[in-house]
């Protein structure tokens, strides 16, 4: 059993309830997660037993939420060495804009150059899809789970 730390960024509510579906298909596999929805960085220097979930809606042009903006100063900021970090990233935008899943690209960008291992492919999910994202979501975590 693994632990799953789920740091939620979200303008409209989406994000957080995508969150929401993602932690129960985990409990569901027998792990503990635990969802933040005002991300700080303490909640991602966590123990090497530890798994972070990001899961970011992009909004404006292409700007991180509100509520996770504070965690990516922190990130710029204080630059913590965030070697053993092992984390996977969902985005969820509208791909008719240029800046589609722009946020979560910068925070995965900013993670890995602070030394943290994406240990799964990016999921961008495409919001304008007939496919709800839990849909889409759902599969791709079941992957993970099932080969890792």
């Amino acid at each position: 059993m693994s632990h799953f730390t789920l740091l939620v960024g979200s303008t409209l509510g989406s994000a957080e309830d995508l969150a929401d579906e993602l932690s129960e298909i985990l409990k569901n596999h027998g792990h503990q997660t635990v969802i933040h929805t005002s991300p700080q960085l303490d909640h991602i220097l966590i123990k090497p037993d530890h798994y972070l979930l990001l899961i970011c809606s992009t909004h404006g042009a292409g700007d991180l939420p509100d509520n996770i903006h504070p965690l990516f100063q922190q990130l710029t900021q204080q630059q913590p060495n965030l070697a053993g970090l092992q984390y996977l990233a969902v985005g969820l935008g509208d791909s008719s804009y240029d800046t589609f899943c722009h946020a979560i690209q910068t925070l995965d960008a900013q993670l890995t150059q602070l030394g943290g291992t994406r240990v799964a492919e990016l999921l961008a999910i495409d919001v304008s899809l007939a496919d709800p994202p839990e849909v889409i979501a759902k599969k791709w975590l079941d992957h993970w789970i099932y080969h890792h």
